[in-house]
């Protein structure tokens, strides 16, 4: 193959991968507004979503080991080629977090709320959804100091989670109507919390396609 005909491709898997995370950003925002305003239609559009980007992390893994298979290429390339790989597979959990926090809101019927509560994971999920899309433009630049910043940032996720999960048990003590729906709350609060991770993996595929080196950026990872 050419070496014009090769870096085409790897600008196809670049966009391509680019173009998963602006749709995993936009359900990861849908799942949450869909939760939060108690809308059933836009959360099973989240979990149709979910096939799309299931096929799109497929595509993307099949071309990444085509591409290294047959044109075994070397240093920044196959880093490229990794770190799509790697990276897009990150997505693709971010994605199924999305679809559970979707599922609580068909399972949540006529439950006892807490507006404050609610209020909280509105905000995280704001804050979720900033690092996500940041952690797409750093990609985009291969820009590590950003990479390095973005998962800074998931301590502020850290501390929404402890904050979620303090209000919801004090809730559940003081009114035992609010138990199904402030369990429900931890839930959602784990889902985004666990998408703060990912983030994370992604600075840190983004530190290696910049330098080559594999450097831990939070150690509250997820398995």
């Amino acid at each position: 193959m050419l070496r014009s005909q090769f870096e085409e491709e790897l600008l196809n898997l670049h966009n391509q991968f680019y173009e998963m995370g602006m749709m995993v950003s936009n359900v990861v925002h849908k799942s949450v507004r869909a939760y939060i305003n108690h809308d059933k239609k836009i959360a099973n559009e989240v979990i149709d979503y979910d096939v799309e980007i299931n096929d799109m992390e497929v595509k993307l893994e099949k071309k990444s080991f085509e591409m290294i298979a047959l044109q075994q290429p070397v240093t920044t390339d196959l880093r490229m080629i990794i770190t799509v790989m790697k990276a897009s597979s990150d997505l693709e959990r971010m994605a199924d977090h999305a679809v559970s926090i979707a599922k609580s809101t068909i399972r949540l019927k006529g439950e006892t709320r807490i507006p404050e509560i609610e209020k909280e994971i509105s905000d995280m999920s704001d804050y979720v959804k900033k690092m996500v899309d940041n952690v797409l433009i750093a990609y985009v630049k291969t820009d590590q100091k950003d990479a390095r910043m973005i998962a800074k940032m998931d301590s502020r996720v850290n501390e929404y989670f402890d904050s979620i999960y303090s209000h919801s048990i004090k809730a559940m003590q003081a009114n035992p109507e609010t138990v199904v729906s402030g369990t429900d709350y931890l839930h959602v609060a784990t889902y985004l919390e666990r998408i703060g991770d990912y983030v994370t993996n992604i600075c840190e595929w983004i530190v290696y396609l910049a330098t080559g080196k594999i450097t831990e950026l939070n150690s509250n990872h997820d398995e």
